[in-house]
């Protein structure tokens, strides 16, 4: 089953993009570089809850 998570920028803590993932694949937490507007920079957006 997929489930809908949301990244985070960890350096001005918005949550930008929005993923899904199956979580009996995959366990551990993602992480993707993407670009922050806030921020105007690619940075290493994480998941949140």
């Amino acid at each position: 089953m997929r489930e809908i998570i949301t990244l985070q920028c960890p350096d001005c803590k918005n949550r930008n993009y929005s993923t899904t993932k199956n979580k009996k694949t995959t366990t551990g937490r993602l992480e993707f570089s993407k670009f922050c507007n806030t921020c105007r920079k690619h940075t290493d957006h994480k998941e949140t809850k």
